[in-house]
């Protein structure tokens, strides 16, 4: 009963209107009939008296079975959660010196985050007078770009945000593949 009061559903005994255009779950109309004469009506037919419409001129109600009613809005909420897809951005970190062997080390994992469905975000770091040629990052980036772009797009050219300049790859979709 408490999770009733919690989640603003007005039902029952807790309709406090004279009146109600009153409906029965499955698409009988009642029609305006007053709250005593629905509420009577409902118990009959062991289901509960919701209150859809409160603010319509005469309220309107529904005669159904509530509990199911959640059951099934709650399950429909967790079809939809299942369906939609998580975005994971894997970051790849890189130096302005970085080593040939060390790009292609980091570019074959760029590679397997890619052919995951992952999005990877390459980051050259600038370190102190670094920063005075930031160009010298950005080759670095320009320079990892061959390497996977036959697998990837890159959604985010690369460009100087603080001291990092960046660049972003998503995988290819099906339909941009050669």
């Amino acid at each position: 009963m408490n999770n009733k009061k919690q989640d603003k559903t007005i039902m029952n005994e807790d309709i406090r209107v004279p009146q109600v255009r009153c409906n029965v779950d499955g698409g009988e109309t009642l029609g305006v009939i007053s709250t005593d004469e629905a509420m009577k009506i409902a118990n009959d037919m062991g289901l509960d008296l919701v209150l859809i419409a409160p603010t319509a001129n005469p309220p309107v109600a529904k005669i159904m079975n509530y509990g199911k009613f959640k059951y099934q809005e709650e399950k429909k909420v967790k079809e939809q959660r299942k369906k939609q897809t998580k975005v994971e951005i894997k970051e790849i970190k890189l130096s302005v010196k970085i080593a040939e062997n060390d790009v292609s080390y980091k570019v074959k994992h760029a590679r397997e985050f890619i052919e995951e469905g992952k999005h990877v975000k390459f980051r050259v770091f600038l370190r102190g007078r670094e920063m005075a040629h930031p160009e010298a990052a950005k080759e670095v980036l320009e320079r990892i770009w061959p390497m996977v772009e036959d697998i990837g797009m890159m959604d985010q050219p690369p460009r100087l945000e603080g001291r990092y300049y960046n660049m972003q790859v998503i995988p290819q979709r099906d339909d941009k593949k050669k």
